[in-house]
């Protein structure tokens, strides 16, 4: 995708590294990784504009890549450790709001717990959601253009959906990985790419007259929705949060299906057709399946294979919560105050 504007100083100081050789300038590394300690002294809240738009930036480097950016700056060492630093306070503060959720789930007796009591933790982390509900809005009152914004805020993942969790593959093994691949061939089609799941979802866009290139709004959606995306792919790229990567992907399944019924009937109320409502019909069927799987072979075969990743199990899957619920009121504000729920506005639905 190409360059976004920065939103910030160590926005603009990594934007300026990138467009570099990669490690040509060691004193500008050295120079970013100073301003990036002294900017995080200074943020009260991580959802940051700034902070999230750097994170993903630099995330981006191990997806697609970003346009006219040196490759080689994907393992930079440096850079790497800029990326660190950036991560250990977004992972402290997701643990520490998931805790809020998560203190009041009663654990299993026993020290190890099996498969189903894995899932049946998981499915009471799944009825405590507390946010206001998008899906019942965009069912009842979304007009156009507010169905619009929806799909640009969630662009920056769908158009690249299962890619953060398929890192998680080749970290996991036996149930809890034919589970994970059985999930992913789904996301990605069975093989057929007209189905795979961002190609539905792009053509989703497509019928609202929206760009369906990946990235194309990523200067319009606030902090919230790039932490969002960011909280995938540091769980999803860091071997030692292979726990929480699953406990996400199960979360996201096991609260999908029936919100994307309502998506759906959102958009078949202002007219779209199939051709525009394919995405969500296709999740209310796969996301069905797809939640006993994740929360029971997933999820629960890791555990029962590392009991010691429970906890971090739970944490994926309470910081989705945690951070949706923030999206939602977010969303809500604005679209009931008539605001635009974007940084920037975009051509009219």
């Amino acid at each position: 995708m190409n360059i976004p504007p920065p939103r910030g100083p160590i926005s603009a100081g990594l934007m300026s590294l990138l467009t570099g050789v990669a490690g040509a300038d060691p004193a500008g590394l050295t120079a970013l990784h100073t301003l990036v300690a002294e900017r995080l002294s200074l943020v009260e809240d991580l959802i940051d504009d700034d902070v999230q738009l750097t994170l993903f930036c630099l995330y981006e480097l191990h997806y697609g890549g970003l346009d006219g950016v040196d490759e080689r700056w994907e393992w930079n060492p440096g850079l790497i450790g800029i990326r660190q630093l950036l991560e250990e306070p977004f992972e402290a503060w997701l643990r520490s709001e998931a805790s809020r959720v998560t203190a009041s789930v009663p654990r299993p007796d026993s020290g190890n717990p099996d498969s189903e009591a894995t899932a049946s933790l998981l499915f009471d982390l799944a009825a405590r959601d507390s946010g206001p509900s998008v899906s019942r809005y965009v069912a009842k009152k979304a007009m156009a253009e507010q169905l619009g914004e929806f799909l640009i805020h969630k662009s920056l993942y769908q158009l690249k959906e299962a890619d953060p969790h398929t890192w998680a593959i080749p970290r996991l093994t036996g149930r809890a990985k034919a589970a994970l691949v059985e999930i992913q061939a789904d996301e990605y089609g069975g093989g057929r790419p007209e189905r795979m799941h961002s190609a539905l979802f792009a053509r989703t866009m497509r019928g609202l007259g929206l760009n369906d290139s990946y990235g194309g709004y990523v200067d319009a959606v606030p902090a919230i929705s790039l932490a969002s995306v960011n909280m995938m792919s540091l769980f999803g790229l860091n071997r030692r949060l292979r726990g929480a990567i699953a406990g996400h992907l199960a979360m996201y399944e096991m609260t999908s299906s029936r919100p994307n019924q309502l998506y759906g009937n959102g958009f078949r109320r202002l007219g779209f057709d199939a051709e525009v409502t394919g995405y969500f019909d296709e999740h209310v069927e796969a996301d069905a399946v797809h939640e006993q799987i994740a929360g029971r072979d997933l999820a629960g075969g890791l555990v029962e294979a590392e009991p010691d990743l429970l906890e971090d199990v739970l944490f994926g899957a309470a910081a989705v919560s945690c951070i949706d619920a923030r999206f939602a009121v977010h969303l809500m504000d604005a679209w009931e105050n008539d605001r635009s729920s974007l940084r920037s506005p975009v051509p009219a639905v």
